[in-house]
């Protein structure tokens, strides 16, 4: 796996990244035609549009008001020994984890965790759980009538990432950020140089708050090759 030092090497120093502010995304938006307005007069072709897959999610409902979800006596006694910034530590989201995958498997998790925590090795209930665990955002937003919301994976974010390319002609990811200096690129137009995205994104512009910045334009501003496309 690449430290992040080596993730922040690789990306070429001529990137700048341009948080793009739009009204609030609600569910059914033509989202497309929301970024396609958004970005008018400041990306253009070579650039790439870096678009949260929360945003992306709420346009096709794929959201949860907590509200909704009874958690079990095992969500909230796991969710209670999670870390304070963890997803897990809110018992509703860790109960969407268990109707997807089943009590067995989450305990399982739970177990190699500790285990691995003993011996000095942390992360072992992620690496157990995958995709389980990143298709779901917990209740973490600021913004009414997100902000006790549990947003879900979108859906075939390499599709929407292709359809954004093809409306716009501007090179498209979606991708799955946070404040903690991860990023990932969950889909991705043709063409897309992945692994510099994900370093260009490492400081989070889109915010973790209320900004309302869910597209950030990704811009190579020296001459030469674009590091941004393959």
């Amino acid at each position: 796996m690449r430290s992040l030092a080596v993730k922040r090497a690789e990306v070429p120093s001529g990137i700048i990244a341009i948080p793009v502010r739009t009204r609030l995304v609600r569910a059914g938006d033509d989202l497309i035609t929301l970024i396609a307005d958004a970005v008018r007069g400041i990306a253009r072709p070579g650039d790439v549009l870096a678009v949260s897959e929360t945003a992306v999610a709420i346009a096709q409902d794929e959201f949860v008001p907590a509200e909704y979800v009874r958690p079990s006596r095992l969500a909230y006694a796991l969710s209670r020994r999670a870390g304070a910034l963890a997803t897990v530590n809110q018992p509703e989201s860790l109960q969407l984890v268990i109707d997807h995958v089943g009590a067995p498997k989450v305990v399982y998790a739970a177990a190699m965790h500790v285990l691995g925590r003993l011996r000095g090795r942390r992360g072992a209930f992620y690496e157990i759980m995958g995709d389980a665990i990143t298709a779901i955002d917990g209740y973490t937003g600021t913004l009414p009538p997100y902000e006790h919301a549990i947003v879900l994976a979108p859906r075939e974010p390499e599709a929407f990432a292709q359809s954004v390319y093809e409306r716009t002609g501007i090179g498209c990811a979606i991708v799955d950020a946070n404040d903690l200096e991860k990023a990932k690129v969950l889909g991705a137009s043709i063409g897309v140089k992945r692994r510099i995205v994900e370093g260009a994104l490492l400081d989070n512009p889109h915010g973790n708050g209320d900004e309302q910045t869910p597209i950030v334009v990704l811009k190579w501003r020296e001459q030469g090759a674009n590091p941004l496309w393959d």
